[in-house]
């Protein structure tokens, strides 16, 4: 016991003569921080165009509060945000080719981040182009970008 209380104490002195070691990783900068949540919009963009609408949600926080706000009011959770995607956009032809325009990233704290922009979904003549803007929020978790909330609107 006395082996192991000797231990630890030898141990706790020696962090703290290391302190570059007992720090974490650098902070990313507020230019990689944007580039990091432009990625995940792009990775969002590059599913849906696959058709891929759960590829699409995984840029999405997995939680029941996730909130959606869409033209019929707010959705709350990730299933019921997937299921919603699922209903509206039920083959290739309706989800088209999304693209996003007019991206401005802030960053509001270390580890959230706001997004305001244009999202574009071109389709064939017969379903007709959407378009719209957006505000997104999001929030970093175990260093991954996720939407926490989403208020989408469409200009059709």
């Amino acid at each position: 016991m006395t082996t192991l209380k000797t231990t630890l104490a030898l141990l706790a002195g020696l962090a703290g003569t290391f302190p570059a070691a007992a720090q974490s990783a650098p902070t990313p900068t507020p230019e990689a921080t944007r580039r990091a949540i432009v990625q995940t919009l792009t990775t969002q963009a590059a599913a849906w165009n696959r058709g891929d609408i759960p590829g699409f949600m995984q840029g999405y926080w997995q939680s029941d509060s996730l909130v959606f706000i869409g033209r019929k009011g707010p959705t709350y959770g990730w299933q019921a945000t997937l299921a919603n995607y699922q209903k509206s956009y039920p083959d290739a032809a309706a989800m088209g080719q999304l693209d996003f325009s007019g991206l401005r990233v802030s960053l509001v704290a270390p580890t959230a981040a706001q997004v305001v922009g244009h999202w574009h979904l071109a389709r064939p003549a017969a379903l007709g182009d959407l378009q719209g803007y957006f505000l997104l929020v999001l929030r970093q978790f175990g260093g991954q970008w996720r939407v926490v909330a989403d208020h989408t609107n469409s200009s059709q």
